[in-house]
């Protein structure tokens, strides 16, 4: 029997984001783009503030045009450096859109 080859996935396309956020801004907005390609996100909340998390996915959403429920932190849950996906946007398109917006 001649071994085949599979390539699995789970079907959800989208891009992912490396976010450093700086928290207590006079208003939310993008600072720059860091020389390892981190986006630096100031926000209004405060660093201890359980909704921070919240707070950037919203930001995310209103910058990105996507719903904030398309959007995960999936790794720095409770640090300012930060892993979010976006489904259903490529990277090319966020990263359009993440430039556009820069302070």
């Amino acid at each position: 029997m001649e071994s085949r080859q599979y390539h699995l996935h789970n079907g959800q396309k989208g891009a992912a984001l490396a976010v450093r956020v700086i928290p207590r801004g006079s208003k939310n907005e993008i600072v720059e783009i860091l020389n390892d390609s981190t986006i630096k996100i100031r926000l209004t909340s405060a660093a201890d503030d359980k909704k921070l998390n919240q707070v950037l996915l919203e930001f995310l959403s209103e910058v990105l045009g996507v719903p904030a429920g398309r959007m995960e932190v999936v790794a720095g849950v409770n640090g300012m450096d930060k892993l979010v996906t976006v489904l259903d946007l490529d990277a090319a398109t966020v990263q359009q859109k993440i430039i556009s917006r820069l302070s």
